[in-house]
């Protein structure tokens, strides 16, 4: 199957092109600039997040990028999955879910006490991945945004 490791700035070339697939995919417009200085600090060790990569050190498919947060509510701290991409040739091998299952224990065993995530609701595969994986809804709340 796949392999899990965290990513460093040694990896920054090879999940550029990651990152932009999974933008392009998403509908998301970021310039290549500004895709660099976001990764940059996370590859660089920043406690506000961090980046794993899929697959084989020389070749990775995929990525996993997660930040953190504090919930009173989770009792402690909490993670985001910001995103999770799979090249598209190599998906439906099980290496989304065994990358968010490698992801959950290391998570879990460094003391994080929940994952959240938002899906876009006509995404069905992607809902059904995550649920398979032990993510739940919770319909009464709504993720809102404020850019600045």
């Amino acid at each position: 199957m796949s392999s899990l490791r965290l990513a460093t700035l040694d990896d920054l070339d090879r999940l550029l092109p990651l990152v932009a697939g999974f933008h392009a995919e998403a509908g998301i417009e970021q310039d290549d600039a500004t895709r660099r200085g976001a990764l940059t600090p996370l590859l660089e060790g920043s406690p506000h997040g961090a980046i794993w990569m899929i697959g084989p050190r020389v070749a990775p498919v995929g990525y996993v990028a997660v930040s953190f947060g504090w919930s009173i509510e989770f009792g402690g701290i909490d993670a985001f999955l910001d995103e999770i991409y799979v090249r598209e040739r190599v998906r439906g091998r099980g290496m989304g879910s065994e990358a968010l299952a490698a992801l959950s224990r290391a998570l879990s065993g460094q003391g994080v006490k929940a994952m959240n995530l938002e899906v876009d609701a006509d995404n069905e595969r992607a809902r059904a991945l995550y649920e398979r994986m032990g993510f739940q809804s919770r319909n009464r709340y709504h993720l809102m945004t404020h850019l600045f």
